[in-house]
């Protein structure tokens, strides 16, 4: 199926990573009637869920969790947001998560049921290569990625409750060992998951798995550390269902931060202080049941939910004036949909 109405040629595609029926939906944003318009659905072969979009736009890349675990690497159509598959590449393990370097010449993953982190090379015509370093990490590595300058990589431990900190060598695609090496969560067992960098790279917020809790850190750009400011939660007052939560992005000019928690199926809206990088609680919005992954366009006006166990994306407009996601259209998707990647074209 395409269907495809861009205007002078500029659009906004969304791609949707589901797992289950191991594809990719296409849809199209359009931001002046608020809706999305589904274009194609474009098979994987495999447990389609993390995926990272090159800084050029040109590429998509995609890990799959079933074996044989690969990363597939697909062209970026932006007239009409299709997808041609370029290549496959051996991953070492399933990949909860992966990142690219500035240069797009190197993929980190983080493994969550093999305790490791990699770099896979990535070759001069977009596609991923093979893994050229392994490092072992402490139980349930979850999410990594290069901070903005790419001097240093951090990866979450679920297990080990910290992120591990690496200084990064971009000629040779290697990781060393930071000092400090590690960035310890507390209180134990709250299971660090996604984390975000401010636009300043002054501050890093960190959703955690286990407990729904919600740190701040203040964030040392030249010697990659962190220092932990505020804790705060996703979880909705007065909840007591078990935490679970999933996914936290930032709005485009900063002022809000966003989080999913897949128990009470919502998003926590938090207002940022410019000045201190702190966090206010503004409310929460009910969403698709089980949000594991979400995204806010770049213009911050509509954020886009996907539900594991709705088979469904939600379009949520957000409010200007509070950053709070109203109430959503709903749209189905394919089975298990985890992951949201956005991309504007031109």
């Amino acid at each position: 199926m395409m269907a495809v109405s861009a205007a002078a040629g500029a659009a906004t595609w969304v791609y949707v990573a589901n797992a289950d029926s191991q594809d990719i939906s296409v849809f199209q944003l359009d931001r002046a009637a608020g809706i999305l318009r589904p274009v194609a659905t474009v098979p994987v072969g495999g447990t389609a869920m993390p995926m990272v979009v090159s800084r050029d736009k040109r590429f998509l890349y995609v890990a799959l969790r079933s074996q044989p675990f690969r990363a597939v690497t697909f062209a970026i159509d932006g007239a009409t947001g299709g997808l041609k598959k370029l290549g496959e590449a051996a991953l070492a393990d399933s990949m909860a998560n992966i990142d690219l370097d500035a240069s797009g010449r190197w993929l980190f993953a983080a493994s969550y049921g093999g305790n490791k982190i990699t770099v896979n090379s990535i070759g001069s015509d977009g596609t991923v290569g093979a893994v050229q370093q392994l490092i072992p990490t402490a139980p349930n590595a979850h999410a990594i990625h290069p901070d903005p300058a790419g001097r240093y990589v951090f990866a979450t431990s679920l297990g080990g409750d910290n992120l591990s900190s690496w200084r990064f060598d971009g000629a040779t695609g290697t990781l060393s060992a930071n000092d400090p090496a590690l960035v310890n969560v507390a209180p134990a067992k709250t299971g660090p998951r996604h984390f975000v960098w401010d636009k300043s790279q002054t501050h890093v917020y960190l959703v955690n798995e286990l407990d729904g809790g919600l740190d701040v850190f203040a964030y040392d750009a030249g010697r990659g550390a962190m220092r932990h400011l505020q804790r705060t939660t996703v979880m909705p007052a007065g909840f007591d269902g078990k935490p679970w939560a999933a996914d936290l992005h930032l709005s485009p000019d900063g002022k809000y931060l966003y989080g999913s928690e897949r128990t009470s199926s919502t998003l926590t809206t938090f207002k940022v202080d410019a000045a201190t990088g702190l966090l206010q609680t503004v409310g929460q919005t009910a969403t698709e049941k089980t949000p594991r992954g979400f995204a806010v366009d770049s213009s911050g006006r509509f954020l886009i939910a996907a539900g594991q166990d709705s088979h469904g994306v939600s379009l949520h407009p957000i409010d200007g004036a509070t950053g709070v996601p109203g109430a959503p259209s709903r749209l189905p998707a394919g089975k298990n949909p985890n992951w949201i990647e956005i991309v504007d074209f031109p």
